[in-house]
């Protein structure tokens, strides 16, 4: 993690199966569901194949906003294929509860990345949890400008 005024130091989760922590955006999580998609393809390898429960081995971790951000939509069109997708990667990741402090954190970073409030406690989650990269695709709101922890496209990601 790099350090910054609105960055503070946190314990690493033990349960990360790699040197890198990883945390994600809702819209890479997406993509990962999908097969064949080719930016889901780079992502998914992040995942284990087993779910924690199992193994113990988390993909990485994630604001808790990322359930109904994810979920909403295919429960409401009765997408059950997508819906089961989206649920398993949702196993598989370490999912952080939105505190007091993770709200600050939210504000300070929405206020200086011009970000709105979920992309915000996303970001905030990711830097208080002491993450290496945020994963997204939203390169618009999230450039490489953001210090408090390194942005990473799925384009960045190995091909797999």
């Amino acid at each position: 993690m790099r350090s910054s005024p609105t960055s503070a130091p946190h314990a690493r989760p033990a349960d990360i199966r790699s040197s890198t922590v990883d945390a994600f955006d809702a819209d890479v999580l997406i993509y990962a569901a999908v097969a064949r998609h080719a930016l889901g393809r780079r992502v998914r390898t992040l995942f284990p194949d087993e779910q924690v429960a199992t193994s113990g081995a988390v993909a990485g971790i994630g604001s808790v906003l990322l359930v109904p951000e994810l979920l909403t939509k295919p429960l409401r069109d009765g997408a059950h294929d997508e819906l089961a997708a989206l649920t398993a990667l949702l196993a598989r990741l370490d999912l952080r509860p939105t505190d007091e402090a993770t709200a600050n954190l939210a504000v300070a970073l929405g206020a200086s990345y011009r970000l709105r409030a979920a992309d915000a406690v996303h970001l905030a989650t990711a830097v208080a949890a002491g993450a290496d990269r945020f994963i997204t695709n939203n390169s618009a709101d999230f450039t490489k400008a953001i210090v408090e922890i390194a942005i990473t496209y799925p384009s960045d990601l190995a091909a797999s």
